[in-house]
């Protein structure tokens, strides 16, 4: 009741284009606990005040503006249920989805992850149809170059250069830099999942349930991929001394897979 109402009070609004709702919400991985996440697509940014009102009606507790990463609010509407709601300008979106889809252009991991938000998000209000729109024209097969661009930008961040995150993370364990380690850990994971998805042709659906998702969807993984993602975990603080050799592993088997692609 409270989200439903909470959307309508929003789509009155002259400024807001589109809702849409993602994540978990939007297909079928969700229970009656589950975060919602919702996309509004403001022509015009909607003031504080405004969204603090119509916030007030629908959620028990506000934070108001987070900008950590996108402009949000995140609450927890009165039912008890956790709702981040970003706000967002179509034509920003959209030229950032044809940076990736149509220029081709990778990043370091998760290059494609606002390709899949936009597939998979769920039209709650669409004012004059650009977001359904916008969802057509980019219901595409995978572009080639994309998929190379991605797996040659990422394979040369995993090894292979002095920057290359197994160099930065030996160098860290050598030092017992613990912080460092997890860090270019989370890195190399980025990039590696950037070339799971892309060699399959699956855009990337963002930074929860990664393996059971590469599992349940990939046609093609390396050899022993579960075990190996689970071994260099084990070992990375409690046996440090295998690290180097799990990340070589890691990495053969990942070239492997995609020369066997080829």
């Amino acid at each position: 009741m409270y989200f439903e109402n909470l959307c309508k009070r929003l789509s009155a609004l002259p400024e807001v284009e589109s809702i849409a709702l993602g994540g978990s919400r939007a297909g079928d991985r969700h229970d009656e606990k589950s975060d919602y996440d919702l996309y509004i697509y403001e022509e015009r940014p909607l003031s504080e005040e405004e969204r603090l009102r119509i916030l007030q009606e629908c959620c028990s507790y506000i934070e108001l503006g987070n900008h950590f990463w996108e402009l949000e609010d995140n609450c927890t509407l009165k039912d008890g249920i956790d709702i981040d709601i970003l706000h967002r300008n179509l034509d920003s979106f959209s030229k950032e989805i044809a940076s990736v889809v149509d220029a081709h252009n990778a990043h370091n991991g998760y290059t494609t992850c606002m390709w899949h938000n936009l597939l998979h998000s769920k039209i709650l209000f669409d004012r004059r149809g650009r977001f359904r729109k916008l969802q057509e024209k980019y219901t595409v097969p995978y572009p080639a170059q994309l998929k190379k661009n991605i797996i040659e930008r990422n394979m040369r961040l995993l090894s292979g250069n002095l920057p290359s995150y197994d160099k930065q993370i030996i160098k860290a364990l050598t030092r017992n830099d613990v912080v460092s380690v997890n860090h270019r850990t989370a890195a190399y994971m980025e990039s590696y999942f950037d070339i799971i998805f892309a060699m399959n042709e699956l855009t990337h659906p963002g930074e929860k349930r990664m393996v059971q998702i590469a599992l349940g969807q990939a046609h093609t993984l390396p050899d022993n991929f579960e075990e190996s993602l689970s071994s260099l975990y084990q070992d990375l603080f409690a046996h440090p001394q295998n690290v180097e050799r799990d990340l070589a592993i890691l990495t053969e088997n990942l070239r492997a897979c995609l020369d066997a692609l080829t």
